[in-house]
């Protein structure tokens, strides 16, 4: 089993950064695609970006490529988004998952999910 907490979330103004923090609990995560993904109000979950359980890999929705940077230390646990010239269209709750290890943007093979945590982006 693995369960994740999300956190580094909050107000910020269009152009300013944020870095997410995604911790995991459970060996397991270590051998796992990691994944952000996003529900923007009244829309669906979308995928924002990925990375392999080795960090040799990822990959980033075209809305945030140049702007987002994925990452993980699997000695501590964790992943991170690092979001930088953020717009007001990135205001959603923002989602880590786990596990994955086909298409890494594909939501369905994602088996654990956080919480959620909130980005607002004022104009």
């Amino acid at each position: 089993q693995v369960q994740l907490v999300e956190s580094g979330g909050g107000l910020v103004q269009a152009g300013d950064s944020l870095r997410l923090s995604c911790k995991a609990s459970g060996r397991s995560f270590r051998s796992y695609t990691m994944a952000w993904f996003r529900r923007a109000p009244g829309k669906e979950r979308e995928f924002v970006a990925a990375i392999r359980w080795s960090g040799g890999s990822s990959q980033y929705a075209d809305s945030v490529k140049g702007r987002f940077t994925i990452s993980r230390d699997n000695t501590k646990n964790a992943g991170y988004l690092q979001m930088n010239s953020l717009k007001p269209e990135d205001t959603a709750v923002y989602y880590c998952a786990a596990q994955n290890n086909g298409d890494m943007t594909s939501r369905e093979g994602y088996g654990y999910w956080g919480q959620g945590t909130q980005v607002t982006v004022s104009s």
